[in-house]
């Protein structure tokens, strides 16, 4: 499935309340649905969208995957970010919307597939910084000593620094919440790596529109 966390001009998140008659109906989550045989993540993305909302989107911005399960199933979310888009958006499923703000989504009743994904909305597209009160980024220690302990990450995401797409695939198996790329990759390894994660993944060396187009979530900006 695909789910766009829609974003207006004023920075509130677009959120959708599911109907009655359908799983776990009058709880909220992003828009979104299932792809159809053969449709690639951002062409569904783009027709869900227009389907549910009545709005066409611009280039959207990878996020993550995850998965959750339900009592009746496993959930499978590609998520993405979307700032660019024209029309207003309208329940066309009958599903009522809210637009909220950032620091009010975690008080929503957001189904349970859909809260990770709060945390991951607190990561820029440009990384300046290396340690914020919503993430920081080093090296695979502090990765290996809070899955070891079984324990979430009181200090918010950890990143973890990546040289090659063999380290950033192993960053992301050991538990890393985010990977950043310490340089620049050909294009070709850039997008397999941002294929193989499921994590949000920050490219080094090119434009924030190229490592988009590449699977990318954001770029490395970070000095020296």
């Amino acid at each position: 499935m695909v789910a766009g966390v829609l974003i207006d001009g004023a920075g509130r998140v677009l959120i959708a309340q599911r109907p009655a008659g359908k799983h776990l109906a009058g709880g909220w989550e992003f828009p979104g649905g299932k792809l159809e045989p053969g449709e690639s993540r951002s062409a569904g993305l783009a027709r869900e969208l227009r389907e549910e909302l009545g709005i066409v989107i611009g280039q959207p911005r990878p996020l993550l995957r995850l998965c959750h399960t339900y009592p009746y199933g496993e959930v499978l979310l590609d998520v993405w970010v979307v700032r660019r888009y024209r029309g207003e958006p309208h329940g066309l499923d009958g599903q009522q919307l809210r637009w909220c703000r950032r620091d009010e989504l975690a008080k929503t009743e957001l189904l349970p597939a859909d809260r990770p994904i709060l945390a991951a909305l607190r990561l820029p597209e440009r990384l300046r910084r290396m340690c914020t009160r919503y993430y920081r980024i080093g090296d695979m220690g502090p990765v290996r000593s809070r899955r070891s302990r079984g324990l979430p990450n009181p200090l918010g995401l950890l990143g973890v620094f990546c040289r090659n797409a063999a380290e950033a695939a192993g960053a992301a198996a050991a538990g890393a919440d985010f990977l950043v790329m310490r340089e620049a990759l050909p294009d070709s390894e850039l997008a397999a790596s941002c294929d193989a994660a499921a994590v949000p993944l920050f490219a080094s060396g090119i434009t924030l529109a190229r490592a988009w187009a590449l699977g990318a979530s954001g770029i490395n900006a970070i000095a020296g």
